[in-house]
């Protein structure tokens, strides 16, 4: 490679042995300094960080929170069986209490059956509306159905409006954690209670009062919350398998912890300085550990293999002095040509995957900064040799190397037809692939929300909330609501599939206020200015939630079942869009009607990720020829080094094509994260196979020395990091799960590029030469 001159290489490494010690504490005092601010890195939650600020739906959501001051919303639901009585009544209003007390939580929005059914016991209605006042009730209850109150007239929700995030005097995980405990407190005394007064009644199933919480602001808190509380765990969980399978590997302790410790630091040192610099951690970049260790371990494990080899001839000092001049300039461009294909990210117009492209650049380079300074100091520490023992399974891992070696070697040709055909069944996969926009499938089905999200959808309603708005005059009038009245007629009779199922389970429109007055009173015809007027004693911030004549905009709000099929979801919010545009056209572009809320935005969440994923990988396709050349000297190798880096992208994609698992949050970046994790095993194949040509060796020799020596690295680091990343297959969020194993996958894919078809490569191409 042309990374220095021996002579200035050999001079560095015997400072780093030279000095070893004394850097080892400077590497272990900035270790314990870290410790502190790394637990201070914090996740940014919003929703809105996970688009780019040119984002259409984005920037409609925007607008809309501007105009009506957003709806995030969270619903607490349950069951009473005296819900219209004066103890159910009473029951619910305690609650809506109680919950309106909570942090976080705007007090006056809470809405609730018993204080809007309390609203028509006012003087002004019972006295003005008499005779209607039953009416009056009933037309109530009917305009928060399927929102306050369900069809079967026991489901019943307090709906609770969150303070904003960008001013809420505390964390939303803790407003949402107060709602969940007081929900369940409750539940428990409003069960017992119920069950003492009414001694004959049994309760086995235990849904009696059974209470769920539900809202897209609760699905987005629990999205982070697993992320973060799995990836500690199965983080942990992982690094301990890891470890018992290198103690299985190398039988020594010593060989165990080194790749463990260097990971570790590199994960302290990188969240510390991302502390530091005010960078937060997003979805995406929340990976960070899982790829730091997979770059971290093959490295560490390869150049300790390395050093085994050299230790029968050479004492302790001169194996690991031998070891780091040979691989030196290897790990150098391993991490910096890995660290150049995540660079490309910060191309990216979403924030979230520049975060990811900022985080894991700086997180591949202090992997080279970690190795350096421990790797010394930890190998020679002691008197004790403790040098790694892998004969037992070398000698029959060398058997299958040299088979395969062999077969590269005699049947070039149909060994490359058999990746061919292994590639085009793949790629056959792809077409296949489909993007999940069911926010729901990001959960198991035991989790809470999802069960929450049954229970609501059955009984309640459709769980998710999302509106659409249109331009408005700037005074209400009886014409304007007569067009209002008819498409939310049309938006009601709106088909959602073959099923015949209705596309929305509710459309909520100001005209639905307005008709809750009567037109008459007495004998006087009211005005609507008039109706205006007692809807908002009745109701205060009804039409203002729905009406901003400062903006010329109105909104009708609708709810839809968050558990329904991607497309017809997608086609449910054109048509939306569509008729809404029909009934109320604009002057101009900037003004037509749009559809958006929490609900569109979890919608189009991948689709977001995945905007600029193919210009993403180009460039980071560009960033390792261009490192791979440079280190090489050689164009012809830097094109040849990528094309096994784009096998375990082509068997990822069309394993989720195959298999059917759809692109979701975890997966939407797995081909750069996949061409990202391999490209170190080319670097290290190419170096060491020209190594061997360098010392005399034709191809065959150079194969089999380097198959040898390389592909042992590669085999014992896939298989620890395998069985380690398996582990996410048991997270309770979905994503993690697909992550876990398509990145095996990818590993899998990445051993059989480089083991198999790079050297074919190389044969057919003549790359087989270079100037080091």
């Amino acid at each position: 490679m042309s990374a220095q001159p021996a002579s200035l290489l050999a001079r560095l490494v015997d400072v780093l042995i030279r000095r070893r010690l004394p850097i080892l504490i400077i590497a272990a005092v900035l270790t314990a300094l870290s410790v502190v601010p790394a637990n201070q890195l914090t996740f940014n939650e919003t929703i809105e960080s996970m688009f780019s600020d040119d984002d259409p739906h984005l920037v409609d959501y925007s607008a809309s929170k501007r105009q009506f001051g957003g709806d995030e919303l969270v619903g607490v639901v349950y069951q009473d069986p005296d819900l219209y009585g004066s103890e159910g009544r009473e029951r619910v209003a305690a609650l809506a209490a109680k919950l309106s007390e909570i942090p976080g939580v705007q007090a006056s929005s809470t809405q609730d059956l018993a204080s809007n059914l309390a609203a028509i016991d006012k003087p002004l209605f019972t006295t003005l509306f008499k005779k209607q006042i039953g009416a009056l009730r009933q037309n109530l209850i009917e305009l928060f159905r399927g929102v306050l109150v369900g069809a079967d007239d026991r489901t019943t929700a307090i709906v609770l409006r969150l303070v904003p995030e960008q001013t809420t005097p505390v964390p939303r995980s803790r407003t949402i954690g107060e709602i969940r405990a007081i929900a369940e407190e409750a539940r428990q005394r409003n069960r017992a209670a119920y069950l003492k007064q009414h001694p004959g009644q049994r309760d086995e199933s235990g849904e009696l009062f059974a209470t769920y919480v539900i809202g897209e602001p609760v699905q987005v808190h629990d999205m982070f919350r697993y992320v973060q509380q799995d990836g500690q765990i199965l983080g942990w969980t992982s690094k301990g398998l890891l470890v018992v399978v290198i103690l299985v590997l190398f039988r020594r302790l010593r060989w165990v912890l080194l790749p463990i410790i260097v990971v570790q630091a590199t994960l302290l040192w990188t969240q510390a300085i991302l502390v530091l610099s005010g960078i937060q951690l997003t979805m995406v970049s929340s990976i960070l550990d899982s790829l730091v260790t997979i770059i971290g371990v093959a490295t560490v494990m390869h150049m300790s293999l390395v050093y085994c080899e050299l230790r029968p001839r050479l004492d302790r000092v001169e194996a690991l002095r031998h070891t780091l001049v040979m691989l030196a300039a290897d790990v150098f461009w391993v991490c910096a040509t890995t660290a150049a294909g995540f660079a490309a990210e910060l191309s990216s117009h979403v924030f979230p995957v520049r975060s990811f492209g900022i985080v894991m650049t700086l997180g591949s380079m202090l992997v080279l900064v970690a190795i350096a300074a421990i790797l010394p100091g930890g190998v020679l520490l002691g008197r004790h040799t403790a040098d790694p023992d892998v004969s037992a399974v070398d000698r029959r891992l060398g058997r299958w190397l040299t088979v395969l070696g062999n077969w590269i070697e005699r049947y070039p040709w149909r060994m490359l037809g058999a990746c061919l055909v292994v590639t085009g069944v793949s790629a056959a996969g792809i077409s296949r692939i489909r993007v999940e926009t069911e926010f729901t499938r990001n959960f198991r089905k035991s989790s809470p929300i999802v069960q929450a999200i049954d229970f609501a959808e059955v009984h309640l309603g459709g769980a998710g909330v999302w509106e659409v708005n249109f331009p408005a005059p700037p005074r209400l009038s009886a014409d304007f609501l007569e067009q209002v009245r008819g498409l939310a007629r049309r938006l009601r009779e709106l088909p959602g599939g073959p099923d015949g199922e209705p596309g929305l389970t509710k459309v909520m429109a100001v005209t639905d206020g307005v008709d809750l007055i009567p037109e008459r009173l007495f004998f006087v015809r009211l005005s609507l200015e008039k109706r205006l007027e007692y809807l908002e004693g009745l109701q205060p911030e009804f039409v203002h939630s729905l009406y901003n004549g400062e903006s010329g905009r109105m909104r009708i709000v609708l709810r839809a079942r968050e558990q329904q099929q991607a497309a017809r979801k997608e086609a449910v919010i054109r048509r939306v869009e569509q008729l809404a545009r029909q009934t109320f056209p604009a002057e101009t572009p900037a003004d037509e009607a749009r559809a958006t809320g929490l609900f569109v935005l979890l919608t189009f969440i991948v689709e977001s990720l995945l905007g600029d994923q193919w210009a993403c990988f180009l460039w980071g396709a560009a960033g390792i020829i261009a490192m791979m050349t440079v280190a090489y000297r050689s164009l012809r190798i830097g094109l040849i080094s990528l094309i096994p880096n784009l096998l375990p992208i082509v068997l990822v994609v069309g394993a989720m094509g195959w298999l059917d698992l759809p692109v979701n949050i975890g997966t939407a970046m797995i081909s750069s994260v996949s061409m990202g994790l391999t490209v170190d095993a080319s670097i290290f194949y190419i170096s060491s196979f020209q190594r061997m040509q360098q010392e005399g060796m034709d191809f065959s020799q150079a194969l089999h020395a380097t198959q040898h020596e390389i592909g042992r690295a590669l085999i014992y680091s896939n298989f620890a990091l395998i069985v380690g990343f398996l582990v996410l297959t048991i997270s309770h969020f979905i994503p993690l799960v697909y992550f876990g194993l398509l990145v095996s996958v990818a590993m899998l894919g990445g051993l059989a590029g480089n083991l198999v078809l790079l050297p074919l490569l190389m044969r057919a191409a003549g790359a087989v030469s270079r100037s080091r």
